[in-house]
């Protein structure tokens, strides 16, 4: 009898340690996922330009590189160049023109001037530049005509294209309107300013 209760015993142990060790090993095999807190992105805010930087040549006291206050106008840049010399007249220049970062102000430029190019086969007469240059942000089309290999087709492209794109930021700009190759660039561009 006791021998049966010892072995009794010893079974039921051994079940129930069997037990403990099944579930033991059974938690131990399911992986614990850790938490993850989410770190918040944020993005920087763009930052916008506060300040332009004009080139301002010609006939000033102090022709160089200004930086100026973004929205500042023609007539600043030429105030802050120490103005123009004396005996040099502005009315070339748009005075109230906003400026644009990277944008050229040559003060005293020469006067435009043209010659008379008769053509042999019609005889009649087309005035071109051959000194001075044009503003080709604030001239009209009869000016954009003046220039050489400019026809009253491209003139009224290029004042088409100012009209819908805004100002040249630089001459390179003119190369965007339509019709408008490198080697008519390359004929105009020294007739040519912002």
């Amino acid at each position: 009898m006791q021998r049966r209760a010892i072995y009794l015993v010893l079974a039921m142990s051994l079940a129930v340690g069997a037990i403990f060790f099944s579930l033991a090993h059974g938690n131990a095999a399911v992986p614990i996922k850790p938490t993850i807190t989410p770190i918040p992105s944020f993005s920087p805010e763009p930052v916008v330009p506060t300040t332009i930087v004009v080139d301002v040549a010609g006939k000033v006291l102090h022709p160089g590189i200004y930086k100026l206050p973004l929205g500042s106008r023609a007539a600043d840049a030429i105030k802050a160049a120490g103005k123009q010399l004396k005996g040099v007249s502005l009315t070339d220049i748009n005075l109230a023109e906003i400026l644009s970062d990277g944008q050229q102000i040559i003060v005293g430029a020469p006067a435009v001037t043209s010659t008379a190019a008769k053509s042999k086969k019609s005889g009649a007469s087309k005035a071109k530049i051959t000194s001075g240059t044009i503003n080709i942000n604030t001239a009209t089309v009869a000016q954009y005509e003046q220039l050489p290999g400019i026809g009253v087709v491209m003139a009224a492209r290029i004042f088409a294209y100012r009209t819908a794109h805004g100002a040249f930021a630089t001459i390179n700009d003119l190369t965007k309107v339509s019709g408008m190759g490198k080697s008519k660039f390359a004929n105009l561009k020294s007739f040519v300013r912002i």
